[in-house]
């Protein structure tokens, strides 16, 4: 298959000039491109002022932007780039399709040790991987459409937007005046201070997914998140990987233990992990990127076709203006109080430009507070969020609340549930055994504080004590609610199980005890 698709390119359509690279400028791409950013595309005439103007059509601005017109508000919403932001064109979507791909690839590997037959020189095909991908985030693309916003009530401007006034943003030489504004202008991929990286061409989130040929050696610096669930996917590929981490193992935030399955998992896929990493350095080599660092007492010197940075992000503040509407900010992002305002108490944000937790559903729930406080006086607060989050490495972690370090901080003791996967009938039988669920219980009660899953669908199975979280609900609760035999959550109800384990003490078997003798 031609993984280009040059058949399917309309040269009379051009490739956007700025922005997040669009490439190969395919069918699937510029479908995306027509729905995101129409280049067609005329603003619409203002009107004489809006209730809300939001800057950013990412995740909290869209949600920003069509909750409040559902209410009623007349709305304006402000995008210089790709409607959808990172997750669409950038982040979430195509990076989950590419590591759905790579479980694939393992699964046919693995499948040896069920069974099953796989026929001799079974490969992947990169090319295909990554057409399917654009495949399917065109075909996600129009929820975030500039279409269909307008036809939900939102005046949609693209071009980049700017505060000029007390009341003002100027976009593509029109004026919107405003009650409240809302900034939702997201993150980027931060550059660390590593010697040589300005002169070697390097990838990040933005233009990983341009790829389409398999790189034979993929080096990444930078083992949280994106880092650990790129460099399992594309070992799992077949690419050689090198994953560099300044820190000691992968997933600085994660438990330890949790972390130590992960990584395991990653090396039999073939990942080669340069912890401790130190006196890392890049230079331009005839045949590819060359990187030379230092891990755990000794020296490499290797060369990638591609590398791959994913060692932070950076809020993206600059050019909106923000000093001219008192809004401060520093290296962090917009600086917000706990109803997500600004300092300027008639500008609020929302989303990873100002949020430690740099997640979708984190920045969809912060709109939701932001259109509450901006436009009916809410008092709802940030902190009252319960957000959990999950890494999809495989397996995967997802964590909710605090961890044991975190309550430690905070002077709450804990008692801790641990329920190994092992000891699980399903994980046995899907060959998933390497994991657990750890609860965190507030001292001697079932209120849960945090959680961690260690699993192959972590991710989901994390909502379930999230839920109860937010309902107030405890381990004694999650101890007697029936889940179906065998699941993998029925380790959750078994933390449950173990709590009401700790409520018969000795005293209370002597009082049972004595109660069924007398009973006989």
């Amino acid at each position: 298959m031609n993984t280009d698709s040059a058949v399917l390119e309309d040269h009379n359509v051009s490739a956007p000039a700025s922005g997040p690279p669009i490439r190969p400028w395919d069918a699937y791409n510029q479908a995306l491109y027509g729905n995101v950013h129409p280049p067609d595309w005329v603003n619409p005439a203002p009107a004489p002022r809006y209730n809300l103007v939001v800057i950013g059509a990412g995740t909290a601005g869209l949600v920003t932007a069509v909750g409040a017109a559902g209410l009623g508000a007349k709305v304006a919403l402000i995008e210089k780039h790709l409607m959808g932001g990172d997750c669409l064109n950038v982040g979430c979507v195509p990076s989950k399709a590419i590591i759905r791909a790579a479980r694939a690839a393992a699964a046919i590997r693995e499948a040896v040790e069920f069974g099953v037959d796989v026929p001799a020189g079974t490969t992947v095909d990169f090319g295909q991987v990554m057409e399917r991908m654009r495949r399917l985030r065109a075909d996600i693309s129009p929820h975030d459409s500039a279409k269909r916003f307008t036809e939900l009530g939102v005046d949609v401007f693209l071009g980049a937007g700017r505060f000029t006034g007390s009341d003002t943003i100027q976009v593509s030489g029109q004026t919107l005046r405003f009650s409240k504004a809302v900034i939702a202008t997201g993150a980027r991929a931060a550059a660390p201070a590593i010697p040589g990286l300005k002169d070697v061409p390097c990838l990040t989130n933005e233009t990983l997914f341009t790829l389409t040929e398999l790189p034979q050696r993929f080096g990444v610096i930078g083992a949280g998140p994106i880092g650990c669930e790129m460099a399992q996917s594309f070992a799992r590929f077949g690419s050689e990987v090198f994953l560099v981490e300044a820190e000691h193992g992968i997933l600085p935030r994660e438990d330890r233990d949790a972390t130590e399955i992960v990584r395991r998992s990653m090396a039999r896929d073939g990942v080669q992990l340069l912890c401790c990493g130190k006196n890392l350095k890049l230079a331009v080599d005839p045949e590819g990127i060359r990187l030379q660092a230092e891990s755990h007492g000794k020296s490499y010197d290797l060369v990638v076709d591609h590398l791959l940075v994913a060692a932070g992000r950076a809020p993206n503040v600059e050019g909106l203006g923000l000093e001219t509407v008192g809004v401060e900010y520093d290296k962090r992002g917009v600086k917000v109080n706990d109803r997500l305002q600004a300092t300027n108490p008639r500008i609020y944000a929302c989303g990873d430009v100002c949020s430690p937790y740099q997640f979708t559903h984190a920045a969809d729930f912060m709109a939701r507070i932001v259109i509450q406080n901006a436009l009916f006086m809410g008092r709802a607060k940030a902190s009252s969020l319960v957000i959990p989050w999950s890494t999809y490495t495989s397996p995967e972690i997802a964590h909710v609340g605090l961890y044991e370090k975190d309550a430690k901080a905070k002077g709450i003791e804990l008692d801790t549930y641990t329920q190994e996967l092992s000891e699980m009938d399903r994980a046995i039988l899907d060959g998933e055994t390497d994991g657990f669920v750890r609860v965190h219980a507030r001292k001697r009660t079932d209120e849960i504080v945090g959680a961690t899953v260690v699993a192959a669908h972590a991710g989901d199975l994390i909502s379930e004590i999230t839920l109860a979280m937010k309902g107030k609900l405890g381990l004694k609760t999650i101890g007697g609610t029936i889940h179906p035999y065998p699941t993998q959550a029925e380790a959750i109800r078994k933390t449950g199980d173990l709590y009401n384990r700790t409520r018969l003490t000795p005293s209370v078997r002597k009082l049972m005890s004595k109660w069924l003798a007398w009973r006989r």
